[in-house]
């Protein structure tokens, strides 16, 4: 018989602009943070009891190469006998890394799992990563061209396609950064987040090394002067007369965060407070020269797998990789904008690729800590037309 599966806690580093606050941090050592700071949440747990660490990352290679879940397990003091890899899903990275722990205790082959994300963008040399070799086929061959050229075009199509204006976007982008602004006014994201001491180092007088130790607490990316005239003068990214402008996009970002999953037989043993179940999760491809359009596809599937209404859903976290896309999300499935990420979303917060499905699992969790959320989404468009869905209840 399928197992009930638990979430139990959760925890995130602030997340960095690419190049900024954590421009000389590397990202094992952001993974081995949270996964340090997610087990000091229950000091109770036998760590090796652990069944896997399963951690996502979209371009998982230079300094996040080489199975980086392994490495920052070690270096967060994770017994040797505790496995642990890497998955690529590309942006729902994270959340897919969840799902995996979730179903690795739903089939009772583990009580204990650790699940999260990590990426930083700031040690790739350039989007596709630091040694991209794409198929020349993708280049040539029209079905397959948007996923050679970017996602920047597919926000293009998508945005033409669904008949998403320019006003619209910005003033959607704009409403992302008032929103993460006013959470961390009200300090919504305190709870979820595990502050980490960046070190920069600069050329001093006489040879010396100077060494410059920043305590970073906040999300980098909420900006008070995003508003509607400064937004509409930023021009078109990736197309001439197209729409979708860096003000309109997610940033580019570093961060990561792990979360902790039981069986009921695990919650026993620990002792351990359950803050939500998992109740579905789906995943379903789309056409990929309009890849932002994934959760259109890819909610209705999950909702159908918890035998759920759409209204049954009080808490959204609908990743914005693009104002058009998410918009696109929003106005065909008919979403709830009040429902729809709260305290704003990457546009404002950032989007650290495969770090993101899980920080947005520890701010739904920490919003229904605070009784604000009993049903929650977590969905997400992904590169090369996918998309995917999680559905969390409160406990």
């Amino acid at each position: 018989m399928l197992r009930e599966v638990y979430l139990v806690a959760a925890t995130r580093t602030p997340v960095g602009k690419r190049h900024g606050v954590f421009k000389d941090t590397r990202p094992d050592d952001l993974l081995a943070h949270v996964l340090q700071n997610l087990l000091l949440l229950t000091p109770q747990l036998d760590r090796a009891a652990i069944g896997d660490v399963i951690i996502g990352c979209a371009i998982p290679e230079a300094e996040q190469g080489l199975n980086v879940a392994r490495y920052a397990s070690l270096l967060a003091g994770i017994p040797v006998s505790v496995p642990a890899y890497t998955l690529n899903r590309f942006c729902a990275s994270g959340v897919q890394a969840i799902a995996d722990a979730a179903l690795r205790i739903r089939m009772g082959e583990a009580d204990v799992m650790v699940a999260g994300g990590v990426e930083s963008m700031s040690v790739m040399s350039q989007m596709a990563g630091n040694t991209p070799r794409p198929n020349p086929r993708v280049f040539s061959e029209s079905e397959h061209q948007a996923i050679g050229y970017g996602m920047g075009l597919t926000a293009e199509k998508v945005a033409s396609e669904y008949r998403i204006s320019r006003e619209d976007q910005d003033a959607f982008a704009q409403s992302s950064h008032e929103k993460a602004l006013a959470a961390q006014r009200d300090g919504k994201f305190v709870a979820e987040i595990s502050s980490f001491e960046a070190a920069h180092r600069t050329p001093g007088k006489n040879g010396q090394v100077n060494l410059i130790k920043r305590l970073i607490s906040r999300d980098e990316g909420p900006r008070e002067d995003s508003k509607g005239e400064k937004l509409a003068k930023l021009k078109p990214v990736f197309a001439a007369r197209g729409s979708v402008t860096a003000g309109n996009s997610a940033q580019m970002s570093d961060g990561a965060a792990a979360i902790l999953l039981m069986s009921e037989e695990g919650l026993k043993r620990y002792q351990a407070e359950p803050i939500a179940k998992l109740i579905a999760y789906r995943v379903v491809g789309v056409r990929p020269e309009l890849m932002g359009i994934g959760p259109i596809e890819a909610i209705p599937l999950a909702l159908e797998a918890a035998a759920w209404r759409q209204d049954d859903i009080d808490w959204i976290e609908l990743n914005e990789a693009f104002a058009a896309q998410a918009l696109a999300v929003m106005r065909k499935l008919k979403l709830d904008h009040a429902k729809v990420n709260p305290l704003g979303g990457a546009i404002a917060l950032g989007h650290p690729l495969g770090a993101t499905g899980a920080i947005r699992c520890a701010t739904v969790l920490s919003a229904m800590r605070r009784n604000e959320a009993k049903r929650a989404l977590i969905t997400m468009c992904i590169g090369t037309g996918m998309g995917a869905a999680c559905l969390l209840e409160k406990i």
